[in-house]
């Protein structure tokens, strides 16, 4: 086994195309081989020393988020809880203390789980992650990259360097609920993520939602349709329901993740909704409105 601590993208890039797999921060890749899921990788890189992989910008377009980014961080940044709340909603719920400051952005997404509490948001806000080679970059949609359960549509030899989502429009933002049985180290039963803006008159004039946990990748929900607050979430929570794909398992049944994901979609179009009016809803919402076990 060999491992290369690279401290430039160049170095990265380089070591991918030999055959590498990068490592950040370890949460997964490192738990994952400790159970047994896989063992780890021949050859690894770090790629946790890379400046350029740990910078959040505003762009013209939006705003640029290194894949390097930690939790923590995304959580408490200033910009991303106001204006892209329902990211930092989902990045306030990843583990423990300890794993939000060593778990990475760019390692939840690649890790393609269903059940991350990042996916949902990301899709929600439109964003795209930017996959770099040897070859060149490009930039792929949610929907695309994801694959199924550990699967994307990446190179092997390809990095996510960047997460791109673009600036919302005006009287918009997100939400992002899950279940919970505790308030750490908990991985999501069923999750919901919303964008909602709202037009002058008060009605939802756009509407995004997407589940976690309840089908093999990420999903949006469709043909929710538009109206008051109260309309569009009770369109989200039936549609949510209808168009799940759950599995039974040891953490709940199929039946019950139909219903209870129906839930956390309606309350996050509310969550996202009232945070679109202005109204101040803390993240993660999950905390501000009561969901999960006592601290």
């Amino acid at each position: 086994m060999s491992f290369t601590i690279a401290t430039t993208l160049d170095e990265a890039l380089q070591a991918l195309a030999t055959g590498a797999r990068p490592v950040a921060g370890g949460s997964d890749l490192v738990v994952g081989a400790r159970h047994g899921k896989a063992p780890l990788p021949e050859h690894l890189v770090a790629i946790d020393r890379i400046t350029e992989l740990q910078c959040i910008e505003v762009t013209d377009a939006g705003v640029c988020i290194g894949a390097g980014v930690n939790h923590h961080i995304i959580e408490h940044h200033p910009l991303l809880s106001n204006a892209f709340a329902g990211l930092s909603d989902g990045s306030a719920l990843v583990g423990s203390p300890s794993t939000r400051n060593v778990g990475t952005l760019g390692g939840n997404v690649m890790n393609s789980s269903p059940a991350m509490d990042t996916g949902s948001p990301l899709m929600v806000l439109g964003a795209e992650a930017e996959l770099r080679s040897l070859r060149g970059s490009r930039r792929v949609g949610m929907a695309e990259l994801w694959t199924g359960p550990g699967r994307h549509s990446a190179e092997a030899d390809e990095l996510c360097v960047a997460i791109h989502i673009a600036t919302p429009a005006p009287r918009s933002n997100s939400a992002y609920l899950r279940l919970e049985y505790r308030r750490s180290m908990e991985i999501a039963v069923v999750g919901a993520a919303a964008a909602v803006t709202i037009a002058d008159d008060g009605s939802v004039s756009a509407v995004r939602v997407a589940l976690t946990a309840v089908a093999p990748t990420i999903i949006e929900v469709t043909g929710i349709g538009l109206g008051s607050v109260a309309e569009v979430a009770a369109a989200a929570a039936a549609a949510a329901s209808e168009q799940a794909r759950p599995i039974s398992d040891v953490r709940a049944s199929d039946k019950y993740r139909r219903h209870t994901v129906g839930v956390m979609a309606r309350r996050a179009v509310e969550a996202a909704a009232r945070r679109a009016l202005g109204e101040p809803v803390s993240v993660p919402v999950n905390r501000a409105i009561g969901i999960g076990a006592a601290s």
